[in-house]
């Protein structure tokens, strides 16, 4: 029997696609004139140094609540008053926007684009925290034909509708699509849209996206 692979590779974005705000404390100190090692929380890579995330982890509170904590947090440090995700995101990464990208994302784009794949991202907080201005500064998002970005439509991965909207702006079944997410919660939200999922792994990021490569055919 033929095996049948996928038609789309559906993104979340950051974590993903870019790097995580924790993987990159160093540039942040460095763009922000703070002492290195200032930043100690770690998130996923090492949740000791972090009980916040561990909340978030627990449902405790949203992944946009924990962000808006260290915000304000970061903001204090360099003693101003940080209010939206977009500062603290523009303020750490700078103009350059390509250094935060994951080598192993633009190489999973690029093959699945030359072999004919639909290409979507599906994000809570895309222009919420990167600022409406981040697309056209990164052409790596040119590849993508589809964006469901939360920041506008209100709706936010787990719901089954978020799922929907990419699956019925492509014209596909859920079925037909790899769904990619650091986000348990989300890759969970996936599974039960029907889609093939990738629960992408901060720690093992070749593997992850091997597997979605895997499950389109690449």
């Amino acid at each position: 029997m033929t095996q049948t692979f996928a038609s789309a590779l559906v993104l979340d974005f950051g974590g993903v696609i870019s790097r995580m705000l924790f993987e990159t404390h160093d540039l942040t100190e460095r763009a922000l004139g703070l002492t290195p090692g200032t930043l100690t929380w770690r998130g996923p890579f090492d949740p000791s140094t972090d009980p916040l995330w561990q909340d978030m982890q627990a449902d405790k509170l949203s992944e946009r609540d924990y962000w808006m904590t260290r915000t304000r947090e970061v903001g204090r440090l360099v003693g101003e008053d940080w209010d939206s995700m977009e500062t603290f995101v523009q303020r750490a990464r700078g103009a350059d926007v390509e250094a935060v990208i994951r080598p192993e994302a633009i190489e999973t784009i690029h093959m699945a684009k030359a072999a004919g794949k639909r290409l979507a991202i599906l994000s809570n907080e895309l222009d919420l925290f990167y600022g409406a201005d981040f697309r056209s500064r990164l052409s790596l998002l040119e590849d993508f034909e589809l964006i469901v970005d939360a920041t506008y439509t209100g709706i936010l991965k787990p719901d089954a509708r978020a799922y929907m909207a990419v699956t019925e702006q492509l014209g596909l079944p859920a079925s037909e699509c790899v769904f990619v997410d650091d986000q348990k919660r989300n890759a969970d939200g996936g599974m039960k849209a029907g889609m093939q999922v990738v629960h992408f792994d901060v720690l093992e990021p070749v593997a992850s996206f091997a597997k979605a490569k895997e499950l389109l055919g690449l």
